[in-house]
């Protein structure tokens, strides 16, 4: 089942686009990670296929329907944000105990061990919480909907290092327990990538690419050796990081086209590179890094 449609999908804000030409398609049961620096496009993705804003140009459809103040993708979805709020007239228990009328698949006990295991306090406003708190407390109300398509933007923003490991495991196991599209997210991929099945790169409001982690982490190789020799073989190659090591050695990252080839030169090694390292690199301007500066 397809769950998201978009087609040269645009959103401009004044004399500026947010969004400039997205195109791409999920279907059910996966978790991708919408990964892209700050300032790519990734929140106002999201807020149109949450049906917050509306698109400015192009087709968006979610579970087949335009998405924007439409009553059955509200119903069955959900955008997990620093941006939710609740009402103050209601306590976090009386929130999640209110949850079921507006989320068919709503699972109280699921939120109340969450709860629990968290240690908040029932009787906190939601507006009165630290950062990190309303973070962990939004983690729980989108985990509990059980949305046929869940949503989080930068969901760990605040959170210490125990608390965003606990939310990457709540969150893989209730996947595991209960499949859905899961869109999650973030510009810090290392932590998170162990939980992705595709990666969705988007860089100044355009798809970079949509493949498959194991596609991403075999995007791209590093190759190591003497200098003459490297820019001697990469020389007909696309290079997406360049650096000198030493007076001598010189190692470069390319997209990887002819590794086995390569491999073949005692002189030269040639190392994996990280999805997260690719996806840095894909969408930097920079074939240098930051030593450059310092020459």
């Amino acid at each position: 089942m397809r769950v998201i449609d978009c087609k040269r999908l645009k959103k401009r804000y004044k004399r500026m686009y947010a969004l400039e030409d997205i195109t791409f398609q999920l279907n059910d049961q996966k978790i991708t990670g919408l990964i892209g620096r700050n300032g790519a496009g990734k929140t106002t993705l999201l807020k149109i296929l949450a049906g917050f804003i509306k698109e400015s140009a192009g087709e968006v459809k979610v579970f087949s329907n335009k998405p924007f103040n439409n009553l059955c993708v509200s119903a069955n979805s959900i955008l997990v944000d620093d941006q939710m709020s609740f009402p103050d007239s209601l306590t976090l228990a009386d929130i999640l105990e209110v949850g079921s009328s507006f989320y068919a698949k709503w699972d109280s006990e699921l939120a109340s061990r969450l709860f629990n295991y968290f240690n908040l306090d029932s009787k906190q406003k939601h507006s009165k919480l630290s950062k990190g708190t309303q973070a962990t407390f939004n983690m729980i109300f989108g985990l509990a909907t059980r949305c046929q398509l869940t949503m989080f933007d930068e969901p760990t923003n605040g959170m210490d290092e125990a608390v965003r490991s606990d939310f990457y495991r709540a969150l893989l196991k209730e996947y595991i327990a209960y499949p859905r599209s899961i869109l999650l997210s973030s510009h810090h991929l290392a932590e998170m990538e162990h939980l992705l099945e595709d990666i969705l790169l988007i860089d100044k409001g355009k798809v970079v690419f949509h493949k498959s982690l194991d596609e991403v982490k075999e995007y791209a190789v590093a190759i190591q050796g003497p200098t003459d020799l490297v820019v001697k073989l990469t020389d007909q190659m696309e290079i997406l990081h360049t650096r000198e090591l030493d007076g001598l050695q010189k190692y470069i990252i390319v997209k990887n086209e002819n590794s086995l080839e390569l491999g073949r030169n005692g002189e030269i090694t040639i190392q994996p590179v990280s999805a997260s390292e690719v996806c840095m690199l894909v969408t930097s301007e920079q074939k240098g890094g930051i030593d450059d500066v310092f020459k």
